[in-house]
């Protein structure tokens, strides 16, 4: 009966994969007829990553509320699914991977921009070059391209830096005035800083190397091995080898670990050890910006009490970049027209400015204008991004870079830098060899 029921499986597997291959891959026998509520307005599906009830969440509630309203006349009617990322960007994609297999993909999806080769190589994004005009592709600062072709637009844009503590590095004596994003410090003035920082008594700074079980710790780290001249991958990001091991990039991995032995920063920091005044430094992106304006009142009552400094510099300045985007999927949908609508909807300036008023980071569109103070955190991260922003690696295995960028912070604390590279480098390039292959 075991073996029944297993082979059973096998063959109900089997012809999941065939209908997903059918269904998804723009097989143009595809269902060309729109789904439809009683009411006859032409249902579109858009999954975003998010909680509901999150503020970023109810943003995009709105949007999608301002745009069934909008478009009620042309019975378009866009439903959002919320499916938080509670088991980390990973547990996001399982879910999107899931749902190709199954062919059953929203008509829209958020997703994660460094994966936007994996995914166009996949079949699971839809191609729109066509549909979005060159005029207003440039109203952009990045767009998701694979292979010369979009897939995506972006929905914010990102960047990140070192918040700090005014009072903490007034009473230690350190004046980190004159660094900003047009003239960042050197990692060798950040470490002269978190030495004085542990000489003051309290813990230099949090790197997030911690953060491993999802994207934050290979998004707000990877901007170190650039600054050191490394790389992770050929430029048209199929050979890891010899450059995800090679010496520069060893440097960059190596400045980290220093940071580590130095007892600099460690694995044991708590989540909220900086915004209640233990840690004097505190990587992270634009998200953070509301809640030291809204919380922890107690330790930081106004911006007079905190700041933000840029990325340190080595042979170059880099900065992290790229955030969440929207595409249209090539699920089994053939007619794209209302989706469209919704995505050009969801990307407007209109929705940028209100999606961004809300969660602190940047627009993603050049003409929605915010007169940043300069000096200000918001500033910092605008100016920064347009000098040294540098994205994270485009391969079609970028999940697997992910996966070992993390392994290799992880085992920094006791790893051999070079040994830990050799054995990311072997993993990704045979996952990408697999998929090349594959192709």
């Amino acid at each position: 009966m075991k073996k029944l029921l297993t082979s059973i499986t096998a063959f109900l597997l089997v012809l999941i994969m065939l209908f997903a291959v059918t269904s998804c891959g723009g097989n143009p026998d595809g269902d060309d007829t729109p789904t439809t509520d009683v009411e006859g307005n032409t249902i579109v599906k858009i999954m975003f990553h998010v909680d509901k009830s999150s503020t970023e969440g109810q943003a995009y509630q709105k949007r999608i509320n301002a745009f069934n309203l909008a478009y009620k006349d042309q019975k378009i009617k866009a439903q959002a699914i919320f499916k938080a990322r509670s088991a980390g960007a990973s547990g996001y994609e399982t879910e999107l991977q899931n749902n190709q297999l199954e062919g059953t993909l929203a008509d829209i999806i958020t997703f994660d921009a460094p994966n936007t080769a994996a995914y166009a190589s996949s079949g699971l994004l839809y191609d729109i070059s066509e549909l979005i005009s060159a005029e207003e592709q440039e109203k952009f600062y990045s767009l998701n391209k694979y292979n010369g072709k979009l897939y995506g637009l972006p929905i914010q844009e990102s960047s990140a830096g070192f918040f700090y503590n005014k009072k903490i590095f007034r009473q230690a004596g350190i004046d980190v005035s004159g660094f900003t994003a047009e003239n960042p410090w050197t990692m060798e003035q950040f470490n002269e800083v978190c030495a004085r920082l542990k000489s003051f008594g309290v813990t230099a700074v949090d790197m997030r190397i911690d953060a491993t079980k999802d994207e934050t710790a290979p998004y707000l780290l990877y901007p170190f091995i650039y600054a050191t001249g490394g790389s992770f991958v050929s430029e048209d990001g199929y050979t890891a080898t010899g450059y995800y091991n090679s010496a520069s990039t060893a440097k960059g991995f190596q400045f980290i670990k220093n940071l580590i032995s130095k007892g600099y920063t460690s694995y044991a920091i708590g989540a909220t050890d900086f915004f209640t005044g233990k840690v004097g430094m505190y990587l992270s992106s634009g998200w953070t910006i509301p809640d030291l304006d809204n919380k922890y009142r107690e330790y930081f009552g106004s911006r007079d009490d905190w700041g933000l400094l840029p990325y340190p510099k080595d042979v170059q300045a880099a900065s992290a970049t790229g955030s969440w985007s929207y595409a249209i999927t090539n699920n089994h949908h053939k007619d794209k027209t209302a989706s469209l609508e919704l995505l050009k909807w969801m990307t407007s300036a209109e929705s940028s400015e209100a999606i961004t008023n809300a969660t602190g980071m940047i627009p993603a569109r050049r003409d929605v204008v915010k007169n940043y103070a300069v000096g200000s955190p918001e500033y910092t991260l605008m100016k920064q991004l347009e000098l040294s922003g540098k994205e994270r690696p485009v391969t079609v295995a970028y999940p697997t870079f992910s996966t070992t960028f993390n392994q290799i912070i992880f085992g920094l604390g006791n790893g051999n830098v070079n040994d830990l590279l050799n054995s990311a480098t072997n993993t990704l390039q045979e996952a990408i060899d697999k998929i090349k292959n594959r192709g």
